[in-house]
């Protein structure tokens, strides 16, 4: 199934292409699940019209989750869920002043009404993850694929208790 032949359904969205290394991850994850998705840079700050009509219509193209990477002051995510009637999942990306910690706190500290889910800094693995799990609620493939995914961690852990086990 190449990815351009299904219409997307994760929207990644980034406010530079700076960011790109940490989101490509998120890309890599939905390809691992089959996952549809589009890749987009737009700036919460420096095209904020682009920004506003890609989050009010992305679900009309059938979008069904937003994953939105920012660093420092970190708008994009809590702007996009201000305009979009669904899911946006913020990746803080570490910034070089405060490590991280301003994008984390700007994507977290969202207002009632306007709801941003937020994983760890730079975790865009994390963020297709829980796109892909949005996503199993309503599509049985989907959820298969994140049944057999938690399996496989669950066994690479195991493993590592028979590592342990030898170096005694």
């Amino acid at each position: 199934s190449r990815q351009k032949m299904k219409k997307p359904v994760v929207g990644i969205i980034m406010g530079s292409d700076s960011d790109l290394p940490v989101m490509q991850q998120a890309a890599d994850v939905l390809d691992e699940f089959g996952i549809t998705y589009e890749i987009k840079i737009t700036s919460a700050h420096r095209t904020p019209d682009v920004m506003s009509s890609y989050s009010k219509n992305a679900y009309k193209r059938g979008i069904k989750v937003i994953i939105a990477g920012a660093g420092g002051a970190a708008h994009l995510p809590g702007m996009s869920a201000a305009y979009s009637p669904i899911p946006v999942i913020g990746v803080p990306i570490e910034s070089k002043a405060l490590k991280g910690l301003d994008s984390l706190l700007s994507i977290v500290q969202m207002p009632y009404g306007v709801p941003v889910a937020t994983v760890s800094i730079n975790n865009a693995k994390n963020a297709a993850l829980l796109a892909a799990k949005i996503l199993a609620a309503s599509n049985k493939t989907i959820l298969e694929k994140v049944i057999k995914f938690q399996n496989k961690i669950k066994k690479e852990s195991m493993d590592k208790n028979k590592k342990i086990k030898r170096k005694k």
